[in-house]
């Protein structure tokens, strides 16, 4: 049952537990238990709003941040990464495997202000090789949510 309510609150993590409970034909006392010992031994982590800043006609800039790194002796790549992602800019910062080390994910009122934020704050880091800055121009989906005009679909019935 835990699988489903995570299932389901990545989804929506508004639903409450009854109506967990109605999907999974089961108990709202079980569901509410299962996800009170999920939140506790921290498989969920918290409960986020995907919002779209550019329908509230607030303006963010969204970066995507290729860093390469020098691992540290003795601590690999996680001091490294715990000094990047204490930024309050940082929304991610992911070790990948590639041409990079690190993934960072960073948001700002305006280009020019993610762009110093790389400058002045991750680029100078000693352990910092190199970085390569993606803007994101438009977000045309985001966790399983359309932005933007609605999906048409396009496709054409087919009857049997």
């Amino acid at each position: 049952m835990k699988l489903e309510i995570l299932s389901l609150l990545e989804k929506n993590s508004r639903m409450t537990d009854a109506e967990m409970a109605t999907i999974l034909a089961a108990d709202a006392g079980a569901v509410a238990s299962a996800v009170h010992e999920l939140e506790a031994d921290g498989v969920i982590r918290g409960y986020n709003a995907l919002i779209d800043w550019e329908k509230f006609g607030q303006e963010m800039v969204t970066a995507y941040i290729e860093v390469r790194v020098t691992p540290q002796r003795g601590q690999g790549f996680d001091k490294v990464a715990e000094r990047i992602y204490q930024f309050p800019q940082v929304q991610a910062c992911n070790l990948m495997s590639g041409g990079f080390d690190l993934f960072v994910v960073v948001e700002g009122r305006t280009m020019k202000e993610v762009a110093l934020f790389v400058a002045e704050k991750l680029a100078p880091i000693d352990s910092v090789l190199s970085t390569a800055t993606h803007f994101v121009l438009r977000k045309y989906k985001d966790r399983g949510v359309l932005f933007g005009q609605q999906h048409k679909d396009e496709r054409e019935a087919v009857v049997l």
